[in-house]
């Protein structure tokens, strides 16, 4: 390649004024094309060999500000005359942040015009099209005559990207570094070269990355013209946020109405701060208003608020009413602050709290009206060193079906890390057993406040709330290995204060018990002394034939053992209460009930046991012979094991329940896990345990399972068609952080429409999870024992018809009712800039069917064609 960068002014100025910049009114010095062979440095002298000082040349008025760099692969042909210089194959020129690529350039001293246009290949094709980069703007044309010093031009058949947005004006006109004119204007977020859809207008005008307004703009599908006409058209182009009107979409149902959903308003206040105010109008006369603020400041903290208000107004199902008026409210509070704002200081905030039937009346989300519970915490934390922790904490809980409410806060913890007294600031030989003594403290004060939503009023706010206090004072010793055994001694002190006492007793007239509460100051204390030897048994299984594909088989065995004795310092904390007319005798604790709970009753001398397994297994892997000579780990059983304990000092009970527990991922693909009580020990006809084992006297049996639980999940999935992207993806790290609330906002859209958050190039994908639980548990009015089970199977997954039609569905099944509680399937097309989108949910508390037409495009997200019906009741 042919390759020269000069200025401009260069064939119009002495040698040595080559850095002179561009001007059409300098004097022209008549300099012979044909060069000078005898002494070419003469005419050109060095600049190292000559110096001259060109501040004190004169420069015209109308020369350029910064030197014009060109270059071309083919030829340059100088104009003197003239003064032009013509660029011949892959011309390139450089001005400031102007750069201009073409076939063939022209460059005009007199004008201060550049002109760039094509040429025609042997097949009759253009090629070499001009290309103009100025700042964030691209732009490829037909044609392009540019005056570099006024900054405009002329453009024919002209291509821009503007953000998501993809421009074509078949004339246009620059008046300005910014702004653009054009004619006969074709926009589109349809990257192809005939585009799928296109906004048509007579005339725009562009301000560069911020605006497009046009005339009169009327849509075209496949090139063919759509007779809607707009008076004009406002396209935001820049990329940052910017205020603006949310538009809403149709829908109607049978028990809200008519209804425009998702109307409102978007308000950037600063950098750091903006708000979103949307509503849902619907013509029965309810209506729900959603306020969200959000807020962030890089490395700093970022946080939103929701604040949701809704007045709902449904046809009622009760024939003496003819609607059913509900007013509900909810609040989330989302904030994180960055660890490296504050070292040692972290706040953060997840609040969910509102109305106990606000859940219930959000319209087309199954998950949400289905969910019972509403939970948030306030978390302040310092740390001093690594010595001294600080922690101020609120959390709420609430149940949606009971509508009890529970409040904790405020709550303090003040933790000591174990630290060594007897321990040498400076280490001379073995340390002494005595100073590996350590010692710390646990404090915990909180305040609690229970209420009925229904019943709520400042004087039982009063009467419900109670405080409580507990320390614990940890005292370890860490002694050297003996053998394979590690030996651990300890010593724990325990302390706990309440506010109230709870005194039940046996009303006979009313044949139930009563409970009365006593307010004051009590204290209740325990301690405990332990040694604890641990340790681990290896075992190895590796006698396979050398063509089997399992190399060994590894057990791991971790059985610890404990010798415990507890003192019966609560014993004056303990009493029998009479439950029932047959006289029968239950034993409470005062402080059964309060915030940190009673201690146990009785001593403790005896011993705690358990057991720990992991199985694992090597294989000779198939894909990959050379990573680690070819052999991979695959665990068979993750861990399986069980614990109790037994009381010597115990007259009655000494055995306590043996815990189980097991769990594992199978194929890296399901995952299992489960755990259960076993009670050794009969129990009469009511449920009570009686003192015999249940593999003693006459009626032998098994010991029996109280409580237990299993939760199986697993997900399969089809490879991926396009495996760079699945690189892309797992490599991506250019996505910002979302917050909490943002995060919870996106995955109730994606539950709404799953259908638009496909990918097509997974051809099929399942997932399955199912858990029960279940429990045997005291009744409230003292008559015996009941089994509480609970348990469900959720299943999600979808398939491809074809590469562009995709069907999935999800499901959620109750076994304890028996029912299917949500069923929602989908159906969508992919049509390459827009997208079909088919939402059906024929089983829930709100039955729906919503059918969508968008844009894929972010920008055009709200341009949309929509229908939405939804039926409230099952």
């Amino acid at each position: 390649m042919f390759t020269i960068t000069v200025l401009l002014t260069l064939f119009s100025l002495p040698a040595r004024s080559r850095n002179l910049r561009f001007g059409k009114n300098l004097t022209t010095s008549s300099y012979d094309t044909v060069p000078n062979t005898t002494d070419s440095s003469k005419r050109l002298p060095d600049p190292l060999r000559i110096k001259n000082d060109t501040f004190n040349l004169k420069i015209s008025k109308d020369t350029l500000d910064a030197p014009v760099n060109y270059e071309a692969a083919d030829s340059m042909a100088f104009d003197i005359p003239n003064k032009r210089i013509i660029l011949y194959s892959k011309g390139k020129v450089t001005y400031k942040d102007i750069e201009l690529k073409a076939d063939s350039i022209i460059m005009d001293q007199p004008t201060d015009m550049i002109i760039a246009g094509p040429r025609r290949d042997t097949a009759g094709k253009l090629t070499g099209l001009p290309v103009m980069v100025q700042a964030d703007t691209k732009m490829q044309s037909d044609l392009i005559r540019y005056n570099f010093k006024k900054q405009q031009g002329i453009t024919r058949n002209t291509y821009t990207e503007q953000g998501e947005l993809h421009v074509n004006l078949q004339q246009s006109k620059a008046i300005s570094k910014t702004e653009y004119f054009g004619k006969l204007a074709r926009l589109t977020t349809c990257n192809l070269d005939t585009p799928h859809f296109a906004f048509i207008s007579s005339k725009i005008k562009l301000i560069n990355q911020k605006l497009a307004v046009t005339g009169p703009v009327h849509p075209e599908f496949e090139g063919v013209p759509v007779p809607i006409y707009i008076p004009f058209g406002l396209f935001p182009l820049n990329q940052g946020r910017h205020s603006g009107l949310l538009a809403p979409q149709f829908s109607s149902s049978q028990q809200f109405g008519l209804g425009l959903e998702g109307l409102g308003y978007y308000k950037v206040l600063n950098d750091y701060f903006d708000v979103t105010l949307r509503s849902n109008l619907y013509s029965y006369g309810g209506f729900n208003v959603y306020l969200t603020p959000t807020y962030r400041v890089r490395y700093r903290y970022n946080g939103s608020l929701n604040f949701a208000y809704q007045q709902t107004r449904i046809l009622s199902s009760d024939a003496k009413n003819e609607f059913t008026n509900s007013k509900t409210f909810n609040i989330t509070w989302s904030h994180t602050v960055d660890s490296r704002a504050r070292p040692g200081t972290t706040f953060s905030a997840n609040v969910n709290a509102g109305s106990t039937k606000f859940n219930q009346y959000v319209a087309n989300n199954a998950t949400r009206n289905f969910s019972n519970q509403l939970n948030s915490s306030i978390v302040y934390t310092k740390a001093w060193g690594s010595k001294y922790n600080l922690s101020l904490n609120a959390s709420h809980n609430q149940n949606n079906n009971t509508g009890l409410v529970n409040l904790s806060l405020p709550n303090l913890q003040f933790n000591v890390n174990t630290f060594y007294p007897f321990q040498k600031k400076e280490f001379a030989g073995a340390p002494k057993w005595y100073e590996k003594l350590g010692i710390g403290l646990n404090s915990n004060v909180g305040n609690q406040i229970s209420f009925y939503d229904s019943l709520f009023n400042i004087r039982r706010l009063i009467d419900t709330m109670q405080w409580g206090a507990q320390h614990v004072i940890p005292i370890q010793l860490s002694l050297p290995p003996i053998g394979p055994f590690q030996i651990a001694p300890g010593i724990s002190y325990q302390e706990k204060w309440y506010s109230r006492k709870f005194q039940r007793v046996w009303n006979p007239n009313a044949k139930k018990v009563d409970t009365a509460i006593q307010k004051g100051l009590y204290t209740s204390r325990d301690m405990s002394f332990s040694l604890g030897i641990n340790t681990a048994i290896f075992g190895t299984y590796d006698r396979f034939k050398k063509t089997s594909r399992v190399v060994a088989i590894r057990h791991v065995i971790r059985p610890t053992f404990s010798i415990n004795y507890k003192p019966d310092l609560a014993a004056k904390d303990y009493y029998n209460v009479q439950i029932d007319t047959a006289g029968r005798q239950y034993r409470f604790s005062y402080y059964e009930g309060s915030m940190f709970g009673a201690f146990s009753e009785g001593k403790f001398g005896g011993i705690s046991f358990g057991v720990d397994n992991n199985i694992e297994m090597k294989v000779r892997d198939r894909k990959d012979t050379v990573t680690n000579g070819g052999i991979k780990k695959v665990k068979l059983i993750d861990g399986f094991g069980f614990n109790g304990n037994y009381n010597f000092m115990a007259d009655s009970f000494q055995l306590s329940q043996i815990s189980f527990y097991a769990r594992s991922t199978l194929f890296e693909k399901i995952n299992i896990t489960a755990g259960a009580t076993m009670d050794p020990y009969k129990v009469d006809s009511l449920g009570f345990p009686q003192k015999e084992f249940t593999w003693a006297g006459n009626n032998k049996s098994f010991p029996r399972i109280t409580n237990g639980n299993i939760a199986i999940s697993a997900s399969f999935q089809s490879k991926t068609k396009d495996k760079k992207k699945e690189e892309r993806v797992l490599n991506n790290q250019d996505v910002p952080a979302q917050t909490l609330q943002e995060q919870q906002m996106q995955l109730e859209y994606m539950r709404q429409n799953p259908s638009e958050f496909v990918d097509f190039d997974v051809p099929w994908n399942l997932s399955l999870s199912y858990s029960l639980n279940f429990s045997r548990v005291l009744k409230s009015d003292y008559s015996g024992f009941r089994t509480d089970i609970y348990s469900n199977l959720s299943v999600n997954g979808d398939f491809s018809l074809t590469p562009k039609w995709k069907v999935g569905a999800s499901s959620y099944y109750d076994f304890k009712t028996a029912t299917i509680q949500s069923i929602t399937t989908f159906i969508t097309r992919e049509m390459h800039c827009w997208q079909l989108s088919i939402n059906v949910t024929p089983v829930g508390l709100y039955r729906s069917f919503n059918i969508t037409v968008s844009p894929k495009s972010g920008l055009l997200r709200d341009l949309k064609l929509n229908r939405t019906r939804y039926f409230y009741g099952n």
